[in-house]
């Protein structure tokens, strides 16, 4: 049968009538491109600057003052503490709040004077290379000429190279600054975020399509049971997905495993329920399983862009750091590096694990929700 230029073009016309009646299909067509738009032109940034750092001056001279200020003036460092002790410095850093941690010691001044060349300490939480690296280039660079406004007249003599103090910096974590030790363990999330909402979006709409979905709402079950019951099974290959992942980091990468690992899985059953609570949500909103499948890439891609496994998340900006806490990849990446590489307890974990749990209560209540609403 020969081409027919007639044929061929009902058939376009047909196409274009179709993606006019599916209406969601062409929103994601052009939803997914605008936030790839925003994200990658606004939102990513690989030179993060203004990261929160802290601050404890043993000796609160002149010179550490200035130094102090000149940390200000770099725009990479943004003193929020002032700390009180060392201990509290290793707190601040193992909890994440704050990314750098600056020590002047006690007799700082004194030896500075004397020409000693005193060390001055700079501590970075590493367990991201790419988010203090070029933090830790600016500061080197301060070292040679930061204090030359206070050396006048005779400490003039301490100018010059080589500086008069030592910056010692120590990157904790990490200090071999391998990037597998912070992308390997992410992976856990990623990869659960990204099966765990597809597989359970296609729960309840494979069932209509299949037309089991009437004899399933005719039973006397609760919605809340018919949810809990879809999720419960994924949880095993969530966890299956998880002792991959561990497996992998031990034997393949030899990424430390400084915490506890029962913590770590206990924790994970909880990120696995808010992403499979997401899926089975997805799917009571979904008319079919292509819709269920974009809503869960809709999904999926802010979490991937936004949680800080791809780029510093301290160098996107307020809006999108926002928009970053409410999701739970976010949190996760910070519970699963911490106990790995900072070996950090159920107290270090709390500021993480809570937003988590709320997100699952959320999503579960909008799932029963709307599966109420199939039953008219």
């Amino acid at each position: 049968m020969s081409f027919n230029l007639h044929r061929f073009w009902a058939i376009v016309v047909k196409e274009f009538i179709q993606m006019r009646r599916d209406r969601f299909t062409f929103g994601m067509m052009v939803g997914i491109p605008m936030i790839q738009i925003i994200l990658f032109g606004f939102a990513i940034n690989s030179n993060p600057k203004h990261l929160p750092t802290a601050v404890y001056a043993a000796d609160n001279s002149p010179f550490a003052r200035t130094f102090v200020w000149a940390l200000r003036n770099s725009s990479y460092f943004d003193i929020v503490r002032m700390a009180r002790s060392a201990g509290e410095i290793r707190e601040l850093l193992a909890e994440g709040d704050v990314q750098f941690a600056v020590t002047v010691p006690v007799d700082f001044s004194r030896q500075l004077l004397r020409g000693e060349r005193p060390d001055l300490l700079l501590e970075a939480d590493a367990t991201d290379p790419a988010a203090v690296g070029f933090a830790t280039a600016a500061i080197s660079a301060l070292t040679s000429s930061v204090l030359d406004p206070d050396l006048t007249g005779p400490l003039q003599r301490l100018r010059g190279s080589p500086p008069p103090f030592n910056l010692v910096i120590h990157p904790h974590y990490n200090p071999e600054n391998i990037s597998q030790y912070n992308i390997v363990p992410g992976l856990m999330g990623v990869m659960l975020t990204m099966t765990m909402v597809m597989i359970t979006g296609l729960a309840i709409t494979r069932e209509r399509e299949r037309g089991t979905m009437e004899n399933l709402l005719s039973t006397p079950a609760h919605p809340g049971e018919v949810l809990l019951g879809k999720i419960i099974p994924y949880l095993t290959i969530g966890y299956a997905q998880v002792t991959l992942v561990l497996l992998a980091s031990w034997l393949v990468f030899s990424v430390p495993m400084v915490g506890s690992i029962p913590l770590l899985l206990a924790l994970a059953l909880l990120f696995i329920l808010a992403n499979l609570a997401v899926g089975i949500t997805f799917s009571t909103i979904a008319k079919n399983q292509l819709q269920a499948v974009q809503m869960a890439f809709f999904f999926f891609l802010p979490s991937l862009l936004l949680s800080g496994y791809m780029f510093p998340f301290r160098g996107m900006p307020g809006w999108a750091q926002a928009l970053g806490e409410a999701l739970p990849l976010t949190h996760f990446l910070r519970i699963v590096r911490g106990i790995l590489l900072k070996g950090n307890g159920l107290a270090e974990c709390a500021p993480d694990v809570w937003p988590i749990a709320l997100f699952v209560i959320g999503m579960l209540a909008l799932g029963i929700k709307r599966y109420r609403q199939t039953l008219d």
